[in-house]
């Protein structure tokens, strides 16, 4: 009696094999989406408002920050807008990474307390097309977090304007 097409048989480990990977493709999507939720300005677009000066629009993050990507003397970093910070803060495994230079040793006061810090120059920092040069900076002990501050020393040379969820920067003429 022909009871038709034979069902295949797999094995534990090819079951197990094909769960891993399953895991593995659900983990590199979800992380993936974090990354957009954490970092919604992953690409920055900038545009020309009406009296001609570069511009851009950050989206907030669902934890009401504005988190984008950006550039420390070339190199690409992941900045959280700060007008609270006096000068952009780079943890200092990230400044290793970027080889700053420690300068003057200082005393900053943060939202955990005071800690450690250390003067420093970056010849540029970037947000997408809008470059500012000689920017004052520090490298902060104890900073933990993959973000660079994006603090004051940057921010006091735009225009920002903040409307609903969003943020427009721009050069103020």
């Amino acid at each position: 009696m022909d009871t038709g097409p034979e069902t295949p048989k797999f094995s534990p480990w090819a079951i197990a094999i094909i769960w891993i990977i399953v895991l593995m493709v659900a983990t590199t999507i979800f992380n993936g989406a974090l990354d957009d939720i954490n970092n919604p300005n992953k690409q920055l677009t900038v545009s020309i408002n009406q009296n001609g000066s570069k511009q851009i629009v950050l989206e907030r993050n669902r934890y009401g920050h504005y988190v984008a990507t950006g550039k420390i003397n070339g190199q690409s970093v992941e900045f959280l807008l700060d007008t609270g910070a006096t000068l952009v803060a780079i943890p200092e495994h990230i400044a290793k990474k970027l080889s700053l230079i420690k300068g003057q040793g200082f005393q900053s006061e943060t939202a955990n307390g005071m800690s450690q810090s250390y003067a420093t120059h970056l010849d540029t920092v970037s947000l997408g097309d809008i470059v500012i040069s000689n920017v004052q900076g520090s490298i902060s002990m104890g900073m933990e977090f993959d973000e660079v501050l994006l603090g004051m020393s940057f921010l006091k040379h735009l225009q920002m304007t903040q409307q609903g969820k969003t943020l427009t920067i721009s050069i103020p003429e």
